[in-house]
């Protein structure tokens, strides 16, 4: 399934604005952003910037008022419209907090799911090589995603490519509060702009920080790292995103085959063989090797090559 269209704004999406910032408190403590971008990192080395995410609600997880976001209805509707399908299947919320980035966050697509392998059985280079190679298009899961803003902070506006990555960004900022885009960042490329306050420089933490509130929720966060205090900030000064994930089908058909099929190692390994053999590239994808070798994922990678949108800001992850 092509990415079907720009995202939508929503406006006013909570009733309750206060009732996000309990759930906020609930959901503490926030480690901090780890992934793919920095793998194997130095746990006592400070190399991340101040950028926290946990979540919030998925099949294992359920922070108390996490319903609000995971079952709301204008988040249901809006998907089932945008994709023109009623079978729409909510499956997870996660949360980002980000605070003193006076770089961008980096152009991407989010992390893609296929039949039968996702994060938790797939390292996220191989994810990210099946997606860019389009050639598992018909056992990818497409995905609704809505994310929503608490607040509005300095800087820490969204740039989004809703015409694809070779044509100029759109951008939501200001009078961000309570307002969510529901589309498919899956197939849409999108970037966090700088965030501030920008007088302070851009602290570093290591692998080891975590955020969370200091007292009650809608007061002071306090970043710790290795016990020691780093940061200290209101919940003002965070930029806090809440994003709703659903999984989207065709029809009963197409959830059935995605179900039923999941891909083996093996057949991972054949549609990349058969692709590379069929360009004339000598080099070949093995399963064997996609857990602990770096050079053979650089290798593959070099023949997928991720995308780059145009007038793409400088990444915090570029450094």
């Amino acid at each position: 399934m092509d990415m079907v269209g720009p995202p939508i704004l929503l406006t006013d999406v909570l009733d309750d604005v206060g009732a996000a910032i309990k759930l906020l408190g609930w959901g503490a403590p926030y480690p901090v952003l780890g992934g793919w971008y920095s793998p194997g990192a130095d746990p006592h080395a400070r190399t991340r910037p101040l950028w926290f995410r946990n979540d919030l609600a998925n099949e294992t997880v359920a922070v108390p008022g996490s319903e609000m976001f995971m079952d709301h209805p204008m988040y249901l509707e809006c998907a089932k419209a945008f994709y023109r399908t009623d079978l729409v299947e909510p499956h997870s919320v996660y949360v980002n907090l980000m605070m003193a980035m006076p770089v961008a966050g980096p152009a991407h697509t989010d992390n893609p799911r296929f039949a039968g392998r996702d994060q938790s059985n797939t390292p996220m280079w191989v994810l990210r090589a099946m997606l860019e190679s389009g050639l598992f298009e018909d056992m990818a899961f497409p995905q609704a995603t809505a994310i929503w803003w608490l607040n509005d902070g300095e800087g820490g506006g969204i740039r989004y490519w809703p015409h694809g990555p070779d044509q100029p960004p759109a951008e939501h900022v200001d009078n961000m509060t309570n307002t969510a885009l529901m589309g498919d960042t899956h197939g849409m490329f999108h970037q966090v702009n700088a965030i501030g306050p920008f007088d302070i420089g851009a602290p570093q933490v290591t692998p080891m920080a975590q955020l969370a509130p200091a007292g009650s929720p809608d007061g002071e966060w306090v970043v710790t790292d290795h016990s020691e205090e780093i940061y200290r900030t209101p919940l003002a000064d965070v930029r806090i995103s809440v994003l709703w994930k659903a999984d989207v089908y065709i029809d009963a058909d197409h959830k059935n085959r995605l179900a039923s099929n999941p891909l083996s190692r093996d057949d991972i390994a054949a549609r990349f063989n058969a692709d590379l053999a069929e360009r004339g590239i000598d080099a070949r994808f093995d399963p064997n090797r996609i857990d602990d070798d770096p050079d053979h994922a650089a290798m593959i990678a070099e023949h997928y090559p991720e995308a780059r949108p145009v007038d793409a800001l400088p990444s915090v992850f570029d450094y």
